[in-house]
């Protein structure tokens, strides 16, 4: 029996064996179904409901003209003041939408009529768009193009991926009993229709045709993409096709749908695959600047730019770059094989030979000796202001003195102003003067008089209890019987 339990039987070893299969077996399909749980949506569409919201967004007219209009004109102006929260506003209130999902809806039920409306009410709703940003920008233009304005110019792969994500994100929210509008208004925030064709009508109104054609292809890859997301969503869903009376006419729509959802989805792929290659282009320029330029301490790399059409990579240089130096990076840039994508590319240096860096040296001498020269200008007119000043000083003194002379009893009264400067800083003028005063027109009198000026800002309340504690200290310092306070407005 010990014997048995040390040395277990084929049978018991295989039967242990069978045991582990069953439970991973099991554990793979508690898995399966979670998963399956968690991620099918198809309980909870509403065929019907989803596709009667759609439609009813396609329609363009009365209010969602008006929508329209104010939704380019906002987006407008948020390009042309660069402001990132009013261009989003723009996105909110822009009923593009609409049009778009009943393109992709109507591929997918095979709805002919749908089609017309939709491609119908999104080409008047572009038309109108691009006519109001051309009015806008031509009576409003911009005073230099800002980065809202360029953000939308160059499409790249992450707008064909915003665009694609973006539509499916939206088309699952829609096809939920109970439309989650949050998702919506993010989906319109990200997809960013209304923006560049604000930005295409820019590029009309100041004859960049460059900008124009980039923008519309931005709002190209967003419309085709967000109609591809819901295509696809839908036949997910298993939506049902629309039926027609005649079977051949349903038949001949079917064909229709077919090859003109073909002909979407082959401009669709090959926007795709131009803008990833764009984009790997891109990424492998940026890696070799930062991985074989910018790491040569000998090297001031000042700028740098490159064109995907000409295979050019320009770079231009504060330093000399000598032909030694240039002949390695074309050779990094050629034999390396983390720069596949642009190896036939050739590096255009610009800027790099000494003439220039003499040219510059010079220059940057002569501002310097320009700089000294009037730095020797303004100190010499500080000097002269200062001698000015002790001038005036001087003349001051002498004055003074005469007066001290003629009269004992007065003062230095260029001590005494300096003195209820410090005392009262809320004083910003003062004069002293003696005014000849007659109250019967007989007999006159000598008056001393204090004129002072105090701070606007002062109420009446704080001045007044000043003004009697000046007046005494005054009539000390200038050892007056009476003294009369004139405050001066």
């Amino acid at each position: 029996m010990e014997e048995d339990l040390k040395n277990p039987t084929p049978n018991s070893a295989e039967n242990s064996k069978q045991n582990v299969q069953k439970d991973a077996k099991g554990l793979v399909e508690s898995i399966k179904k979670f998963l399956i749980e968690l991620f099918d949506f198809r309980d909870d569409t509403d065929h019907e409901a989803t596709i009667e919201a759609i439609k009813a967004d396609i329609p363009f007219k009365g209010a969602t003209a008006w929508i329209l209009l104010f939704a380019v004109f906002v987006a407008s102006i948020g390009l042309n003041a660069n402001s990132t929260a009013v261009v989003i506003g723009a996105m909110l209130i822009s009923p593009l939408m609409g049009p778009i999902l009943g393109l992709g809806m109507s591929f997918a039920l095979n709805d002919i009529n749908t089609f017309k409306k939709s491609l119908m009410n999104l080409g008047t709703m572009i038309g109108l768009s691009l006519f109001a940003s051309f009015l806008f920008f031509y009576f409003f233009p911009l005073s230099e193009d800002n980065s809202e304005l360029l953000g939308r110019v160059s499409p790249d792969i992450r707008d064909v991926l915003i665009a694609f994500f973006g539509g499916l994100a939206l088309m699952v929210a829609r096809t939920k009993r109970g439309t989650i509008a949050s998702v919506i208004f993010g989906v319109a925030i990200a997809t960013a229709l209304m923006p560049p064709l604000c930005t295409a009508g820019y590029g009309l109104a100041k004859g960049n045709f460059s900008y124009f054609f980039g923008a519309m292809y931005l709002f190209t890859i967003n419309t085709i993409f967000i109609a591809l997301a819901t295509f696809l969503v839908l036949k997910l869903l298993r939506f049902p096709m629309h039926k027609y009376a005649n079977a051949a006419k349903r038949k001949r729509y079917s064909t229709i749908a077919t090859v003109v959802g073909i002909a979407v989805m082959i401009p669709a792929i090959f926007t795709f695959i131009t803008v990833f290659k764009e984009n790997q282009v891109k990424t492998q320029v940026n890696n070799f600047i930062k991985n074989e330029v910018d790491k040569i301490k000998s090297f001031q790399l000042i700028d740098d730019s490159y064109s995907y059409e000409d295979k050019v990579i320009n770079l231009s240089f504060f330093n000399e770059v000598t032909e030694g130096e240039e002949n390695i990076l074309n050779n990094q840039l050629a034999n390396n094989i983390n720069y596949d994508r642009i190896k036939d590319f050739r590096i255009n240096i610009k800027g790099s030979d000494t003439k220039s860096f003499e040219l510059i040296t010079t220059a940057y001498k002569e501002k310097r000796e320009e700089l000294q020269k009037s730095k020797n200008i303004i100190a010499g007119l500080q000097k002269q202001i200062a001698d000015l000043e002790e001038t005036i000083s001087s003349l001051n003194n002498r004055i003074e003195q005469d007066a001290l002379n003629k009269n004992q009893k007065v003062v230095a009264f260029s001590r005494i102003a300096k003195d209820a400067k410090i005392r009262y800083v809320d004083i910003e003028e003062i004069g002293f003067a003696s005014v000849l005063s007659s109250k019967d027109f007989i007999k006159i009198d000598t008056i001393p008089v204090a004129t002072i000026k105090w701070n606007i800002k002062l109420p009446d309340s704080i001045i007044s209890p000043k003004e009697r504690e000046l007046r005494s200290w005054l009539q000390k310092e200038m050892e007056l019987d009476t003294l009369f306070i004139k405050r001066d407005k």
